[in-house]
């Protein structure tokens, strides 16, 4: 009769241990991390160390020795193709346990056993980026919303230095976006009084441009007069 291993055996005889640590195993190595008992884990950890060791090495023999314990050869190809080469570098310590508290129904203490820099990690940050990726979706057609509405403006500021030029001469223009003077036009000219300021005059400063002129000349041409100025000097 085999000598029992140290500590609790999981099952009914030695055979369906075996079975149970295998079925563990391999899904450890699939998902990257399972949660299961405390107990469990710690006759678990020793095996995956082990099978991960062997899958370092990548050789026939130790395929061979790993496919007594892995029957799923899916994970087999994982385990020596992924997992292998993620740890080739690593001298062991290839998983980690972290306790859960007790579960809920028996009080039996669980824990959560995983690969060190784990698939699960990935998945982890995988489904992080997610709602990133959402929230880009979601601002795209705004950032089309104000992007068309920009375009939208500048399509109006055009037409309406179209129509300024058009009523009062090539050397008139509309008021930009924000109501600046286009460049090289800074003659302020007020539609309702039919005035226009220019910089050193006494009101410029108060006076919204409803119409720039580039000269004096041009506002003079379209008809505009210059405030302040007396009937004799018109």
């Amino acid at each position: 009769m085999p000598t029992p291993t140290k500590g609790s055996r999981l099952g009914g005889s030695p055979a369906h241990q075996r079975l149970i640590l295998s079925n563990l195993a391999t899904s450890l190595f699939e998902h990257g991390a399972i949660t299961t008992t405390q107990t469990k884990a710690k006759r678990l950890q020793p095996l995956a160390e082990d099978l991960i060791s062997k899958a370092k090495r990548g050789d026939l023999n130790s395929r061979r020795q790993v496919m007594k314990r892995i029957r799923n050869k899916t994970v087999v190809h994982v385990l020596f193709t992924e997992i292998g080469e993620r740890f080739a570098d690593r001298p062991g310590g290839y998983t980690r346990i972290i306790k859960l508290g007790p579960r809920k129904g028996d009080n039996a203490p669980m824990v959560r056993i995983e690969l060190v820099e784990s698939m699960a990690d990935a998945a982890a940050a995988k489904a992080d980026a997610a709602p990133a990726k959402k929230a880009a979706a979601k601002k795209a057609p705004a950032k089309k919303a104000a992007a068309d509405k920009a375009e939208a403006e500048k399509a109006e500021t055009v037409e309406a230095t179209d129509a300024a030029a058009e009523k009062y001469g090539d050397d008139a223009h509309a008021p930009l976006e924000d109501g600046s003077a286009p460049e090289g036009f800074d003659i302020k000219g007020n539609e309702d009084s039919m005035k226009y300021h220019t910089p050193d005059g006494q009101w410029y400063e108060q006076t919204k441009a409803e119409v720039w002129f580039r000269t004096e000349d041009a506002a003079k041409a379209a008809g505009f007069t210059k405030a302040g100025a007396s009937s004799d000097d018109e």
